[in-house]
């Protein structure tokens, strides 16, 4: 085939794409809403409605349409079986360690060929490994498959709650395996999703243990994620006899909101105080406490600290309670009375750290360790004992650490270090030699296949003069000029910071010549607290123009081009991702969306709406509304306009954002593109929120989607069609 008649072929085929688009367009019919005097017209309300048969069989064609093409696309393959190729490498992986008083180690475990992890413990970390549970082997008879999201022994390791979940729904129930007698127990904990509510909590008498409880686990009910209690289970009573801690209904007197999260728990096995927050899409929490001898009492609960005291975790020593605030600009540690506490008037233990942002705070017996990051990219380990801070030499240079101790009556730590090129290694911290000592439960492999993929870590100028920190992975053989092509992942809400991490996505990229790249955006937590409000509702503008200027970097540093660069973001990245399209349309070539929040004007229309306003704002609010429609991606798509080419993926489960939201973006950027580029959409029918709680095979697959439309459009030669597509 010679080149002109590839290049007719191509333009046929894409030609093709964008003509069955527009024939089968969704079925729409518009709504129109009045905010504060501003009408605004909603041509996709009905695609809200996921039980319409039109709406239903608009989806299920969209995504056996991109299906149809995205399987046509060469080398597709590729990424799936290096991800396999990698696994194979290591001959088992482990995770979620678990380590209780006396020694005993829980931990998941996964081999090569095998889908999913199951439940392993040993006596010590030389002793002898035993299966506790095969996930597989859960409910056979529903055909249905299950993964282990969430393990927690108690204390003496004679119990194990164990975490299962289906289908991506994440929304979970819980079963107790007893160690002793080697059998799962007859309590069956339903209504529970431990890893979005704080988990579970022992009691001291190792029979018992807090969760918490959510009423109706059904995401299309209008009462889903509303009215949450915190509830005591005692081995072998029966589960649907709730014993509440704290609620609303039961606490009125705390005026607790019906989207709070009333989560309680027992911070140390012999503390004498329960403590309560009430928690959500928040980073700092109104925080109550009570004697243990009362937790049987309804309304013994007192406030220790309200949320403008700014305190990111807290740990209790003798009869005081140690903490980090943010207050007034600050990140730093303090100390105040448990008894008689003075939280305007607290003693400072460690002072503010120049450049580094204090993330965690973790009890010893003699004192406490505490992690810091510079930039988020960057962490620092420091042990504090008898008033004194000492930097801890890091086993190698880290950009997350993760610290785990195993109770208040040791000095011995664990850390997990990682890095955008280092696997996750784990060290226990011997505080007689005080030196790491490597304790990996799983193998150690070396990637040969990455040592010549280099590590950036550079500030970019914002719009504003702000520096963003911004991170590049690629091959050294590269040259600079305007065909790499770029793929540059960001998030920016919550406070969350977007730590290093192996990601085996971004290392394949890099290994067929793209370059992978991180924008730490405002709205996450790189730089503190005020990194995150520099994202939040009203100045939320600001996270999809740091991605803006940091793309605009690259082609100015001619590391690439316009045409040669994709976005990606996942969940509340959406908004970065989806305004940054819709403001600079003529500045990227594919945008990537999954399970992506798009259409923020709705958002309390979600199970999670009344949460999410916490961190983006309230439709019902004035000045809230205006910041809501700014970052309203849906809203800003324009008739005519040449988009992107665009991927949208989203889990019909997904509990968190509402696969319509999806949907509704699909259909109204089909309507309006102009461009020959082609916006597909894929429903997950067996999947949640993004790449949570799934299957290995079934994750993969859909990375394989993301990673091969990508380099598809920015026309990397190995994923371009080599034959015609029958319509």
């Amino acid at each position: 085939m010679t080149c002109r008649s590839i290049l007719f072929f191509f333009i046929n085929f894409i030609f093709g794409i964008i003509t069955a688009q527009k024939s089968n367009l969704a079925p729409s019919v518009t709504s129109s809403d009045d905010y504060f005097g501003v009408k605004i017209a909603d041509e996709y309300r009905n695609l809200e409605n996921l039980k319409d048969p039109s709406v239903i069989n608009w989806m299920q064609s969209q995504t056996n349409y991109s299906n149809s093409i995205l399987q046509k696309i060469p080398n597709r393959q590729y990424y799936i079986d290096k991800r396999l190729e990698f696994d194979q490498q290591k001959s088992f992986s482990v995770d979620k360690i678990n380590i209780t008083e006396n020694d005993f180690y829980f931990y998941l475990k996964k081999k090569p060929d095998e889908n999913t992890t199951k439940l392993y413990y040993r006596k010590s970390f030389k002793g002898i490994e035993t299966e506790i549970f095969n996930p597989e082997n859960y409910k056979p008879d529903t055909h249905k498959k299950y993964v282990i999201n969430y393990i927690k022994p108690n204390y003496d390791g004679s119990k194990i709650a164990i975490s299962l979940t289906e289908s991506g729904k994440e929304v979970s129930e819980m079963i107790i395996y007893d160690v002793k007698s080697q059998k799962v127990l007859s309590d069956l904990i339903t209504n529970c999703w431990p890893t979005n509510g704080g988990g579970i909590s022992w009691l001291s008498d190792n029979n018992s243990f807090i969760y918490l409880q959510f009423p109706v686990t059904d995401p299309a009910s209008d009462l889903f994620m509303k009215n949450m209690q915190a509830v005591v289970h005692t081995i072998g009573q029966n589960p649907k006899e709730l014993n509440v801690l704290l609620s609303k209904k039961n606490n009125p007197d705390l005026k607790i909101s019906a989207e709070d999260y009333p989560i309680v728990k027992l911070p140390t096995k012999e503390s004498q105080f329960l403590f309560g927050s009430m928690a959500g899409a928040t980073n700092f929490n109104d925080t109550y406490f009570k004697p243990t001898n009362l937790i049987s009492k309804k309304n013994q609960w007192k406030l220790l600290f309200t949320k403008e005291e700014k305190i990111d975790g807290f740990i209790l020593k003798n009869d005081s309670i140690i903490y980090i605030s943010k207050k007034n600009g600050a990140n730093a540690i303090y100390c105040t009375s448990l008894k008689n506490p003075d939280f305007k008037n607290p003693d400072i233990i460690v002072p503010n750290i120049p450049d580094e942002e204090i993330n965690g705070l973790y009890q010893l017996k003699n004192g406490f360790v505490f992690n810091s990051s510079k930039n988020g990219v960057e962490s620092k380990l420091y042990l504090y004992q008898k008033g004194k801070v000492e930097n801890l030499i890091l086993p190698f240079p880290s950009g997350d650490i993760a610290v785990t101790t195993q109770d208040s009556y040791s000095n011995d730590f664990w850390i997990n270090c990682t890095g955008w090129k280092n696997d996750n290694e784990r060290f226990k911290f011997d505080s007689v030699i005080k030196k790491f000592l490597p304790e990996n439960l799983a193998p150690i492999v070396e990637y040969p296949e990455f040592k010549d993929i280099i590590v950036k870590e550079i500030i970019v100028k914002s719009h504003d003069g702000q520096d963003i920190p911004f991170s590049l992975l690629y091959r050294k053989d590269i040259k600079k000029d305007k065909n790499n092509p770029l793929l540059i992942d960001a998030y920016g809400a919550y406070g969350v910071n977007n730590s290093p991490f192996l990601d085996m996505t971004f290392m394949l990229w890099a290994l067929k010549g793209g370059i992978a790249a991180i924008a730490h955006v405002r709205g996450g937590a790189e730089k503190g607290e005020s990194w995150h409000l520099g994202g939040f509702k009203e100045t939320k503008p600001n996270s999809w123009r740091d991605l803006i200027a940091c793309a605009e970097y690259m082609i100015h540093e001619n590391y690439t081009s316009s045409n040669k660069i994709a976005i990606w973001g996942q969940s509340a990245g959406g908004i970065t991702i989806g305004r940054a399209m819709t403001e600079r349309a003529d500045l990227f070539k594919v945008a990537i969306l999954t399970a992506g929040m798009v259409n923020t004007l709705r958002l309390e229309a979600t199970p999670n709406g009344l949460n999410s306003a916490k961190e983006f704002g309230s439709k019902n609010i004035k000045s809230e509304f205006s910041a809501l429609y700014e970052m309203d991606a849906y809203h800003h798509l324009k008739k005519g306009e040449k988009y992107p080419a665009t991927f949208i993926t989203t889990g019909i489960n997904d509990p968190r954002v509402s696969p319509w939201m999806s949907t509704k973006f699909a259909a109204k950027l089909q309507e309006y593109n102009t461009s020959d580029h082609p916006v597909l959409l894929k429903v997950d029918y067996s999947g949640g929120h993004g790449e949570r709680d799934l299957p290995l095979k079934q994750k993969y697959n859909n990375l394989a989607d993301v990673f091969a439309f990508a380099f598809w459009q920015l026309g990397h030669p190995d994923y371009q069609l080599k034959e015609e597509i029958k319509k």
